[in-house]
């Protein structure tokens, strides 16, 4: 065995560093004061993974991602995001909660990305 890294050992080390940017998730920031919004929907929760951002809003057992809209305005190197329903609800099911999910790309965010929502956070009742 030779102290010369083989081409086999070179191409898993490449793989190995790329996987670890892929694991690189954008960060969940803070709001600062004046960057949430009242007038929007407050969210019951916003949860960072690795494909997006899933937000839980209240539903009447019909709300769906196609029924919200989303702006990223860019400041301060941070991507500040706000949520909007399109249209009301108007089905009559059970009151309840609904998770969306909003993949990353979606959104035009990247892993490198510090993320401000908007939106205000729904105390839990």
């Amino acid at each position: 065995m030779s102290g010369v890294p083989s081409r086999r050992v070179f191409m898993w080390t490449l793989a190995a560093l790329s996987l670890a940017g892929c694991a690189t998730l954008p960060t969940l920031s803070t709001p600062e004061a004046g960057e949430t919004w009242p007038e929007l929907e407050p969210l019951l929760s916003v949860t960072p993974g690795r494909e997006g951002l899933s937000i839980r809003v209240r539903s009447q057992g019909c709300a769906a991602k196609s029924d919200f809209v989303f702006r990223v305005d860019r400041d301060r190197g941070r991507a500040v995001v706000a949520f909007a329903r399109r249209r009301l609800e108007t089905c009559r099911g059970a009151k309840g909660e609904a998770t969306l999910s909003f993949s990353y790309v979606d959104l035009g965010l990247s892993a490198r990305d510090r993320i401000v929502v908007a939106n205000p956070i729904a105390p839990r009742t």
